[in-house]
C-alpha cells in the first residue's frame, strides 16, 4: 500500500525525533567512551533527555498507528 503524501511527511517527522533520540544517545556514548572522567554530571541530564525524546517518538507513533 503507497502512502499519502501526509503520511509520507508524518514519517520524516517521525525521522527527525528518531533522529533526536539517538544524537542524544551518540552524546552518552562520547562521554563514556572519552570523557568520562571530567563529563560524568553531564550524563543525567543527557539521560534525562533520551527520556523525553522517546516519550516524543512513543506518544507520536501512538497518535499515528500506521507508523508502527
Amino acid at each position: 500500500m503507497a502512502l499519502t503524501e501526509e503520511q509520507k511527511e508524518l514519517k520524516k517527522e517521525l525521522a527527525g525525533y528518531k533522529r533526536k533520540v539517538v544524537e542524544l544517545a551518540g552524546e552518552i556514548h562520547d562521554i563514556v567512551e572519552d570523557t568520562i572522567w571530567t563529563d560524568y554530571a553531564r550524563l543525567m541530564t543527557l539521560s534525562q533527555d533520551v527520556q523525553n525524546a522517546m516519550k516524543v517518538v512513543e506518544d507520536f507513533k501512538a497518535e499515528h498507528t500506521f507508523l508502527q
